[in-house]
C-alpha cells in the first residue's frame, strides 16, 4: 500500500520536479515546484479542492519520484522535457506540430522571395514566424505587387532567356535577363525589408523620392512606376486594421464552452497582424485559465522561437517563465498580463477569438458525436464503437500503387495514426527505376526464407512470405493491393502493436470486402465490423451503398442522413490520403527513372545531377555546356545526357 506520509517526509524544501507514478511504474503526473514538499503535500489533503481529473489520478498514485533543480526556471525548462517525453496521462498536453513558416529574402546579389519552413541558414534573411502558409503566400503575392522582386528558383532564374509572365503582369522586374540593374533591385529590396519591419512611412518616403528624382530627370514612365507602387502601399495600410508600434508581440488568449478549451495564438510582427492559430489542448477541461496558458507557453516557446514581447490573458507565474525564455533566445522577453492601449486591443480581439474557437469545436464534436450515434444505430453496432479505419488504394495504370489508412477515433480525424503503404508490383511490368528494388526485396526475401527454414520459426515464415508478396503482385490489381496493405496493418496489431479498431472501412464493393473478410479471418479479427461502402451505378455523392458481411442485401442511408455523411468525410479522406501518397512516389520514379535510362549514369553521378538542378525540371533546361560543368560528367557524356532528356 502506497503511504504518502511516508513518501513526503523525505520530500526536501527545495524547487524540482515530480512524477506521480502508478501501480505498474507508469507516470501518471509531471508537476514543477518551488517548494517540493508543500507542492507533493496539498494533493494529498483531504481539504484540498481538486478538479476531478487530479482526484483520479491521485487515486491512482503508487510512487513519487523527484529531481531537485537550481532553479524554478531549471524546473520549469525540465517538467517540459519530460511532459513532451514520457506524455502522462493527466498533464495538459497540447499537440506538436509543425514548424511554421518563414518569409525569406536570400543573400544573392539578386535576393528572391520566398516560403521557408525548417532551419534558419545565416547568409539569408527571415521574417516571421507567420502562423500559417496561407497567411505567408498572401504576404509574398502583396510584396510581388508593391516591390516587384522575383520569387522563382535559382535553377529557372539562371536558366531564363526571356522574362516571364510575371514581369508581363509587372510582379517582378526581371533581373533574370537583365532588365533591371543591381543598385535599383538591392533599393526594391531594401524597401521590402523595411516594410515587413514595419517601418512604411520611412518605404513611402522612399520610394515618393526615387519617383522625383525619376521625374526630374524625366523619366516619367519610371516614376509613373515608383506611383504605381505608392497608391499600392497606400491601399496595403488601410487594410491594414491592427496596427502597432513597430514590434513583434504574440497574443495569447483563453476561451472555454461547455467543457473545451481553446487557446488562441496571434502573431503581431513590424506592428501588423500576420493571424491566428487556435490550438485545444487534452485534459484542460477542469484547469484554470492560467494553468492552460502556462502549459501552452512552455510547450510552444521551447520548440519555436519566443518574440521580444507576450502578451497573456491570465495571471501566470511570469518571471521565471520570462526568464526562462530571455535564457533559450539571448534576449530580453517580457510577459505582460496587464497590457494597456494597442496591446489591450489585440488581446481583447484574440480572446474573442478564443471563445469562437471553443464554440466552433464544441459545435463540431457535438456533429461528430451525432453523426457517430446515427451511425452506431443504422449499422447496430455497440454503444462503445469510436474507433473507425477506412482504406482506399490509388494507381495510375498499375504504376506507383499505395494504399491509404486513415483513422477516426475520438468524434475527429486523427491525422497522427495515418498510415500508407507501398505496394510493389511485379518486375517485368515495373519502369527500370523499380527493377533493383524489386531483386532487392526478392533476394532480401530468399535469404530470410534461408533463415527460417534452419530455425523453423513460423512468425519468421509469415513475415518472409509477406516479403515476397510484396514484390510480386499484378499491376492494377486492387484486390491484391488491399490484401497487402491490410494484412500488413492487422498482423502488427494483433501481436499488440496498436489498438483494434471498432470497425473498418473499405472504398470499394463486393469484391473489396471479400478480400478484407478473408484477411480478417486469417489474422484471427473476424469480430471487427466490415463495412465496403459502395460508390453505386451513377457514382454521385449520397447514392453510396453500404456493403456488409452481417448485412444481406446493401444499406442505403439517403443523402441526408448524418451516418452517411460521416461515412463519406471519412472515406474522403482516405481517398485524398492516397492520392497523395501515390503522386509523390510516381513524380520520384518518374525522375529516376529517366536518367537511369541513361548509359553511363550511376547513382552518384544522378544524385550531383539533381542537387545541381534542384531536380528534373531544372535538368531539363540545363545546356549542355552547363551539363559538362558537373563533376564527374565529361562533354561527351553531357551531350549523350542532353540527347536522352530531350
Amino acid at each position: 500500500m502506497f503511504d504518502p506520509a511516508a513518501v513526503i517526509a523525505g520530500l526536501p524544501h527545495l524547487p524540482g520536479v515530480y512524477r506521480m507514478l502508478n501501480a505498474a511504474g507508469e507516470v501518471l503526473y509531471v508537476g514543477k515546484a518551488l517548494d517540493l514538499r508543500k507542492r507533493v503535500t496539498s494533493y494529498f489533503q483531504k481539504s484540498t479542492g481538486q478538479s476531478p481529473r487530479i482526484q483520479i489520478m491521485v487515486s491512482q498514485v503508487a510512487g513519487v519520484e523527484i529531481t531537485v533543480t537550481r532553479s524554478e526556471a531549471e524546473a520549469l525548462l525540465l517538467e517540459n522535457n519530460l511532459i513532451k517525453t514520457l506524455t502522462p496521462r493527466y498533464n495538459i498536453l497540447f499537440r506538436d506540430d509543425k514548424s511554421y513558416p518563414y518569409l525569406v529574402l536570400t543573400g544573392h546579389s539578386f535576393p528572391r522571395l520566398g516560403f521557408h519552413r525548417g532551419s534558419l541558414e545565416k547568409q539569408h534573411r527571415y521574417f516571421g514566424p507567420f502562423p500559417n502558409a496561407g497567411a505567408l503566400r498572401e504576404s509574398i503575392q502583396l510584396l510581388q505587387k508593391v516591390f516587384r522582386i522575383r520569387t522563382c528558383e535559382d535553377t529557372v532564374y539562371s536558366n531564363r532567356s526571356r522574362p516571364c509572365l510575371l514581369h508581363q503582369i509587372r510582379r517582378c522586374t526581371a533581373p533574370c535577363v537583365g532588365l533591371v540593374s543591381e543598385a535599383a533591385y538591392a533599393e526594391d529590396v531594401r524597401s521590402a525589408e523595411l516594410f515587413l519591419s514595419g517601418k512604411e512611412d520611412e518605404v513611402a518616403e522612399r520610394l515618393e523620392a526615387r519617383m522625383n528624382a525619376a521625374s526630374g530627370r524625366m523619366g516619367y514612365e519610371e516614376a509613373a512606376v515608383f506611383r504605381d507602387q505608392i497608391a499600392a502601399l497606400r491601399k496595403v495600410r488601410e487594410k491594414q486594421f491592427v496596427s502597432g508600434e513597430g514590434e513583434d508581440t504574440d497574443i495569447i488568449a483563453f476561451g472555454r464552452s461547455r467543457g473545451v478549451a481553446c487557446v488562441n495564438l496571434a502573431m503581431v510582427r513590424g506592428g501588423r497582424h500576420l493571424g491566428d492559430k487556435n490550438f485545444y489542448p487534452r485534459n484542460a477541461d477542469d484547469c484554470e485559465p492560467e494553468q492552460v496558458i502556462e502549459a501552452f507557453m512552455l510547450q510552444h516557446y521551447l520548440q519555436h522561437s519566443a518574440p521580444p514581447h507576450i502578451v497573456v490573458g491570465a495571471k501566470i507565474a511570469a518571471q521565471p517563465l520570462g526568464d526562462l525564455l530571455s535564457e533559450r533566445t539571448g534576449r530580453r522577453v517580457q510577459i505582460n498580463a496587464r497590457p494597456g492601449g494597442a496591446r489591450k486591443a489585440w488581446l481583447d480581439m484574440a480572446e474573442r477569438n478564443a471563445q469562437l474557437g471553443a464554440e466552433q469545436a464544441l459545435g463540431l464534436q457535438a456533429t461528430g458525436e451525432a453523426r457517430l450515434a446515427a451511425l452506431r444505430q443504422a449499422l447496430e453496432l455497440p454503444e462503445t464503437a469510436q474507433r473507425i479505419e477506412c482504406f482506399d488504394v490509388s494507381h495510375t495504370m498499375g504504376e506507383a500503387t499505395v494504399a491509404s489508412c486513415v483513422v477516426y477515433d475520438r468524434s475527429a480525424m486523427q491525422k497522427s495514426e495515418y498510415r500508407r503503404y507501398n505496394i510493389q508490383v511485379r518486375a517485368d511490368d515495373r519502369s527500370p527505376s523499380d527493377l533493383g528494388a524489386v531483386e532487392r526485396t526478392q533476394g532480401a526475401a530468399h535469404r530470410a526464407a534461408a533463415h527460417d527454414r534452419s530455425l523453423r520459426d513460423s512468425s519468421s515464415v509469415e513475415r518472409t512470405q509477406s516479403a515476397a508478396h510484396r514484390a510480386g503482385i499484378e499491376p492494377g490489381d486492387d484486390y491484391a493491393a488491399l490484401r497487402e496493405a491490410l494484412s500488413r496493418r492487422y498482423r502488427k496489431i494483433v501481436a499488440g502493436e496498436g489498438r483494434v479498431p471498432d470497425m473498418v472501412l473499405i472504398d470499394g464493393g463486393k469484391g473489396q470486402l471479400g478480400v478484407a473478410s478473408e484477411v480478417f479471418a486469417e489474422v484471427g479479427m473476424s469480430e471487427v465490423t466490415l463495412v465496403a461502402v459502395a460508390k453505386g451505378e451513377v457514382r454521385k455523392p449520397g447514392q453510396e451503398r453500404l456493403l456488409s458481411p452481417g448485412h444481406g442485401a446493401p444499406i442505403a442511408l439517403g443523402k441526408d442522413h448524418p451516418a452517411l455523411h460521416l461515412i463519406q468525410q471519412i472515406r474522403d479522406e482516405a481517398h485524398r490520403f492516397a492520392i497523395q501518397g501515390h503522386r509523390a512516389r510516381r513524380g520520384k520514379a518518374r525522375i529516376g527513372s529517366t536518367l537511369e535510362r541513361i548509359a553511363g549514369i550511376g547513382a552518384k553521378r544522378r544524385q550531383r545531377l539533381l542537387a545541381r538542378f534542384g531536380g528534373l525540371r531544372g535538368l531539363l533546361s540545363a545546356s549542355m555546356d552547363e551539363l559538362a560543368q558537373v563533376e564527374g560528367i565529361s562533354r561527351t557524356l553531357a551531350q549523350k545526357i542532353y540527347h536522352g532528356l530531350h
